[in-house]
């Protein structure tokens, strides 16, 4: 063994020391502005936020704008800057309509039926005459079936009672072309009758969408009968299905009987314009200033119902508060001289409770360009537990989608969590094949479905999702405050680390509307 002389065990300590200070410090920098998000303080903004005073904030109502103006004047006090160029740069403007369905038909051979007496569309609210198209047999709807369609400018008919699919078969449809999907979503007309009668006030309610524009065609879905959709194609239901099945078989020409049908189709809504707001606070980096760390939450929330106030303190008072905090802890650090490297975007969204639409505008209209965006951590609903026995009794929080793009967003929201806060991270909804399908539902979906790499915290449904007694007084502040310092810690490490997350997992996807 080689012997170390007395000179070079000096400097060999003297190193070791430097190193561990400097670790050390590192460390105890990170800990002293997450002790700046305290339980108080989260208590004192929710208690704002979920108060009656505010209405239930509902998208484009006077409590909505209510907390917008809170949030953006917590942004202003903390110096963070207003990034958006136009107007009021805290606010991001979000151009949305309200919509009626009105006259929406379907015509085919010598019938015409009628939406909500007959079939229920969902779908963008835009108006246009009647349009003839062709209408195929896409069969159950796998995305193998549909690739051997030609469906541009023509109607998708599938049967399948499985919500994954139709809704991969409806984003397989708009990103190829296709003018519309009709689902066959019952094994029989009982099913579907039963379906109709349950959703059809949900479907002929008002609604909100993005406005945009009167030429903005994007394909919808009608959910047709088991009758209705097989006379188009002038055969029964029970065909229809052995066809499926035949293909399924192996016969790969089992849809070749089925020919193309013409079709024609109506869409009228009765329609309003709104304007919303996201509402962003930017804070500038220093010597990486040009890539970008997002954090969101939404702020809105069902507003009021036959004359009760839905505060929403949980959904998504909870993440939204924690955004908030977490940005005052980052002024602090930089105002101390303690920046981070990377700039941060903190933005709490609008139209959540409405089809992720303020996160959905975002993405479509970015403020900073989305290549240069790192990741998005999204909070939304992290102040309660559930009842669920995998983390009965335990300080936990469940997140999703931290390994869907990136390895090392992963690795470093597990060691955040082992070095600082302990937390049981449950993994549940984290599997696409569970049916809440909660990777597709939030605001981050806006960011991971162009390739950004994102990690959704939440801590799962209650009693009192979305119901007016989800009030500040069941939040359990204490876990909330943990939950909220481990977010800043992965925002810390992610916003200071020497090099951008890399992105090796998933594939890029288009941009479909949600």
């Amino acid at each position: 063994m080689k012997k170390i002389s007395t000179l070079s065990a000096m400097l060999l300590a003297g190193l070791t020391f430097a190193q561990t200070a400097e670790k050390t410090t590192e460390i105890d920098t990170a800990v002293k502005y997450a002790n700046t998000i305290t339980i108080e303080d989260l208590k004192e903004d929710l208690t704002i936020l979920a108060s009656d005073a505010l209405e239930g904030r509902e998208t484009g109502k006077r409590g909505q704008k209510m907390a917008a103006a809170y949030i953006k004047t917590h942004f202003e006090e903390l110096g963070l800057e207003g990034p958006a160029e136009a107007g009021n740069g805290y606010y991001q403007n979000v151009p949305l309509k309200t919509s009626k369905p009105g006259d929406i038909y379907i015509k085919f051979g010598d019938t015409q039926i009628k939406n909500l007496e007959d079939f229920l569309y969902y779908g963008p609210a835009y108006n246009i005459e009647e349009l003839t198209t062709n209408v195929v047999f896409g069969g159950a709807g796998s995305t193998e079936e549909l690739k051997g369609l030609d469906i541009k400018g023509k109607t998708v008919l599938i049967n399948t009672t499985d919500r994954n699919t139709r809704q991969s078969a409806l984003e397989y449809v708009q990103k190829n072309g296709g003018k519309m999907l009709f689902v066959i979503y019952a094994n029989n007309e009982e099913e579907h009758s039963d379906y109709y009668n349950k959703y059809k006030n949900y479907f002929d309610r008002e609604s909100i969408g993005l406005d945009k524009g009167d030429g903005a065609e994007i394909a919808g879905i009608v959910f047709i009968s088991p009758a209705h959709g097989a006379a188009m194609f002038e055969t029964t239901f029970d065909k229809l299905q052995k066809a499926i099945a035949s293909n399924k078989g192996g016969k790969k020409n089992a849809y070749k009987k089925l020919k193309e049908s013409s079709i024609s189709y109506k869409i009228d809504y009765a329609s309003k314009k709104i304007i919303s707001e996201n509402v962003l606070g930017y804070l500038e980096g220093t010597d990486l200033k040009d890539e970008l760390l997002v954090l969101t939450s939404h702020y809105d929330h069902e507003g009021i119902k036959n004359g009760e106030i839905y505060n929403g303190a949980d959904d998504d008072g909870s993440g939204t508060v924690a955004v908030m905090d977490i940005a005052e802890a980052f002024a602090k650090a930089k105002a101390d001289g303690n920046g981070p490297r990377r700039s941060i975007l903190f933005m709490t969204v609008t139209a959540e409770e409405k089809g992720l639409l303020g996160s959905e505008y975002y993405a479509d209209n970015p403020i900073f360009p989305l290549e240069n965006t790192v990741a998005d951590l999204n909070i939304d609903m992290i102040g309660r537990v559930d009842d669920r026995d995998e983390i009965v009794g335990k300080e936990y929080v469940s997140l999703v989608g931290s390994d869907k793009l990136s390895s090392e967003l992963h690795e470093i929201s597990e060691r955040a969590n082992k070095k600082y806060t302990d937390l049981y991270l449950d993994y549940t909804y984290n599997d696409e094949g569970h049916p809440e399908r909660i990777y597709y539902r939030s605001d981050h979906w806006n960011f991971a479905k162009n390739g950004i790499p994102v990690i959704f915290y939440t801590t799962g449904s209650h009693p009192d999702y979305h119901k007016p007694t989800d009030t500040v007084d069941k939040i359990e502040f204490e876990l909330m405050t943990k939950r909220t310092k481990l977010v800043f810690y992965t925002a810390w490490e992610i916003a200071n680390r020497d090099g951008r997350l890399i992105v090796d997992k998933g594939e890029k996807e288009d941009k479909v509307s949600k």
